[in-house]
């Protein structure tokens, strides 16, 4: 069973700067995609940004230059630094990971979100 736990979310003011951090855990074989995706109220669930196991990395146009996804391999971990937050970054952000449980066998999980408020 594979599990995610996210932290970090909150409220900040426009312009301010949040990390949220997903770690997973399990028993994996391996991890490959690894993202961020956010939904706001009434508005379908979006991809923010996506890292690969090599490190390349894509981005939402709105919020490229001001947001960036890393990972620690080796701690199973995922981050994603927001700067210059504006008030449409407000949204329930969700880790989600791709990865092999066994050579035969892909899983694909999800967190349970973490709210992102931005207002002043």
């Amino acid at each position: 069973q594979v599990q995610l736990v996210e932290s970090g979310g909150g409220s900040v003011q426009p312009g301010g700067s949040l990390r949220l951090s997903c770690v997973v855990s399990g028993t994996i074989l391996s991890i490959d995609a690894m993202g961020w995706y956010r939904q706001a109220p009434g508005n379908e669930r979006e991809l923010v940004a996506a890292i690969t196991s090599g490190g390349f990395t894509n981005y939402a146009d709105s919020v490229k230059g001001r947001f960036t996804i890393s990972r620690d391999n080796a701690k199973s971990t995922v981050y994603l630094q927001m700067n210059s937050l504006k008030p449409e970054d407000t949204a329930v952000y969700y880790c989600s990971v791709k990865g092999l449980l066994s050579t035969s066998r892909r899983f694909e999980s999800w967190a349970q979100g973490t709210l992102v408020t931005v207002s002043s």
